[in-house]
């Protein structure tokens, strides 16, 4: 939903290389990424085939998995943006694949002829802004050292893209760099290359409609923004929302395995020694204890509709002072 263009690349380019592989292997040739070719016969056309389907499954599917991840980008941005984004880094990037090319022979006296085919250089270069705008939420940990966050698949997937091939480095490295340039302030390379309005209208007449998907019935509807801008941040609001409600469900049920208790001591010691206390004495005592603070029933319920328990809510607003932000911090990692 709201990701037209990124519907249309998983699919269209799936089902082309999909097509080369099964039942027309003798066009393979037409989109071999041959840059001897490129350089020698000037077949200047390989550059549109051979940077575009994928000739390899495991790469097909890898980065189908990735497109999927990185509509997000399509959603906040925009199709005409998002296009933008894509159609610069190719360019870009086909400039930066000859360049790494000579660069590797001329230091480490390595010749290549072809790389693997592909949209791979965008691919790559998506994970510039997925690195720098995506915020990162842990989820849980392994082994008690190594955190494994919301962004964790999608850094595991680019590994997996990026051991595919043997020259695959290059496209992944070429990819950063041009994602590095065109998301850039000071080079202004989002100005120069960009998809023209008139362009961006007539494939939202013609393509659109055949790759909109209709709004998911169960889906919690927004306010309707005044502009565009706002209405996608709201859309942004929204789906951040929804990743923080699944990680909070995904806590909440770490909890119930572990017997529903909260380690307080690893950031609140104090209450530690209080309940102890308590417990010790049956009853609280009088002296050396500041009063409670008065905790809002607003941000407490805010807290219970995320999934956690009064009692948890309570303790966390207290210990933070009222602070909403700290006690939904510490409530996710603990």
């Amino acid at each position: 939903d709201k990701a037209p263009l990124s519907k249309s690349l998983l699919l269209v380019l799936s089902a082309i290389s999909i097509l080369l592989t099964l039942l027309f292997q003798h066009y393979q040739k037409f989109f071999a990424y041959n840059l001897q070719a490129i350089k020698e016969d000037f077949q200047i056309w390989r550059l549109l085939c051979g940077r575009t389907i994928c000739l390899d499954l495991k790469d097909t599917f890898c980065s189908s998995l990735l497109i999927y991840n990185f509509r997000i980008f399509e959603r906040r941005y925009g199709s005409r943006k998002f296009s933008s984004f894509l159609l610069g880094v190719w360019m870009l990037s086909a400039l930066f694949d000859l360049l790494l090319v000579e660069v590797a022979q001329y230091i480490f006296g390595i010749t290549i002829n072809s790389l693997p085919s592909g949209f791979l250089g965008p691919v790559f270069a998506l994970f510039v802004p997925f690195y720098s705008s995506i915020p990162r939420v842990q989820v849980t940990q392994v082994l008690g050292h190594f955190s494994i966050t919301n962004k964790s698949l999608v850094y595991i997937l680019g590994l997996q893209l990026l051991t595919s091939g043997s020259y695959i480095w290059i496209l992944a490295l070429s990819g950063l760099i041009s994602g590095i340039c065109y998301n850039s302030s000071m080079l202004k390379v989002h100005r120069i290359l960009c998809v023209p309005r008139w362009v961006a209208k007539i494939f939202s007449w013609t393509l659109e409609p055949v790759f909109s998907s209709a709004e998911p019935t169960n889906e919690v509807r927004v306010g309707m923004g005044a502009t565009v801008d706002i209405q996608r941040q709201q859309r942004m609001e929204l789906l951040d929302r929804q990743i923080m409600m699944s990680q909070v469900a995904q806590m909440r049920r770490q909890r119930q395995q572990q017997g529903g208790m909260i380690n307080w001591n690893r950031l609140f010691p104090p209450l530690r020694h209080r309940h102890n206390a308590n417990y010790q004495d049956h009853r609280p005592s009088e002296q050396g204890i500041p009063p409670p603070t008065e905790v809002s029933e607003e941000q407490v319920a805010r807290l219970m509709e995320m999934g956690f328990s009064r009692g948890d809510a309570l303790e966390a607003l207290r210990a933070s002072n009222n602070d909403l932000n700290v006690a939904t911090n510490f409530l996710l990692q603990h």
